[in-house]
């Protein structure tokens, strides 16, 4: 098996007809202007060690250097065996709250941003392991099934924003429940859930969650984003703050990061909790974590391995020109002896 790498150096060989052109053209020049010097008999007596065959000689080996010249520039390639390429890695699904409680501004530029950025980061760190993405608010839906193509997952994740669920709050008990649904591979030694979130959660059921999803051997790490000290959730009209939202006695609403419920979900499922404000920090404690966790081989590719082969054509061109070089158009004497062409008969 072979291949090609730079095909487009073929058109080259188009000048190589040009080169002979041009050679038959200076040959008969040539001789048109020593007919008018001298009679061709007379030329053989002035020039005894002229050579009319070493000057077709030597545009043939300068053709032939031409030629393999070319052919080291289209570099050929030739497949040498099948090699086996084995995946490993880790399940992760990152669940991201969507809620208009991410709009908060405690810190910059907002939650929700934050939250991308983050997982984000996180993308850019990974090497093998699959992926996939929900968002969620008083509800959870899927935006990617676990792949391993973390160019889509970051698309993906740019769409995300707080207008994209209707129903407002923070279920993370949905968001657990609809994540455990993306493992289908029972084999699979880890399983991972990051959950982003301020915490907020206007359900009751997210501990019995955590606790189902730790029965199907399911880990949850837990990134608080926002502040303790918490801020008013801001309503803008074409990118512009026009209020803050209020509750139902009219007075603005503060929404706080509550770390303890994140904690003890992750706590329930033998996870850990992390401030995700802290993004060093975070990408640092994921590694930490996915390093020391055993991987499952999940995908293995066959592939024939090509090798560039223009070495040797640039040698053999660099042989025949060199040989070009050193090759004069006068008679060699040895060949001259020899009399190959009868040259010596009267």
């Amino acid at each position: 098996m072979y291949q090609i790498d730079a095909f487009q150096y073929i058109y080259y060989l188009a000048l190589l007809p040009l080169l002979w052109l041009f050679y038959g053209l200076s040959q008969r020049w040539k001789r048109k202007t020593q007919a008018k010097f001298a009679h061709p008999e007379l030329l053989e007596i002035l020039s005894p060690n002229r050579s009319r065959f070493k000057t077709t000689l030597k545009i043939t080996l300068l053709s032939f250097s031409f030629l393999f010249l070319i052919l080291g520039l289209m570099n050929p390639k030739i497949g040498t065996q099948l090699e086996t390429v084995k995946r490993e890695g880790v399940d992760i699904v990152f669940a991201i709250d969507v809620s208009k409680s991410m709009l908060a501004e405690d810190i910059a530029p907002n939650r929700i941003e934050k939250s991308k950025r983050l997982v984000s980061a996180i993308l850019n760190q990974l090497a093998s392991d699959r992926i996939g993405i929900i968002a969620y608010a008083a509800q959870a839906i899927p935006q990617l099934p676990i792949t391993t193509d973390y160019g889509a997952a970051k698309m993906f994740l740019q769409a995300l924003n707080t207008d994209m669920l209707s129903s407002q709050g923070t279920a993370l008990d949905s968001a657990i429940d609809l994540s455990a649904t993306f493992f289908d591979d029972e084999d699979q030694t880890n399983r991972v859930i990051f959950l982003i979130s301020d915490g907020e959660d206007h359900s009751e059921d997210a501990s019995n969650a955590a606790s189902r999803a730790a029965d199907l051997g399911i880990k949850i790490f837990t990134f608080g984003i926002g502040t303790e000290a918490g801020a008013p959730i801001p309503l803008r009209q074409n990118g512009v703050v026009e209020s803050y939202k209020k509750d139902f006695e009219g007075e603005v609403v503060i929404t706080k990061r509550n770390s303890e419920i994140l904690k003890a979900i992750a706590e329930a499922t033998n996870g850990s909790y992390q401030d995700g404000n802290e993004t060093q920090a975070v990408l640092d404690f994921v590694s930490q974590k996915l390093k020391a966790m055993d991987k499952k081989e999940f995908e293995a590719k066959k592939f024939v391995s090509y090798k560039d082969r223009f070495q040797p054509f640039l040698i053999v061109a660099l042989f025949f020109l060199l040989i070009d070089l050193f090759l004069f158009e006068t008679k060699t004497k040895w060949v001259q002896k020899l009399n190959l062409f009868n040259e010596n008969d009267n």
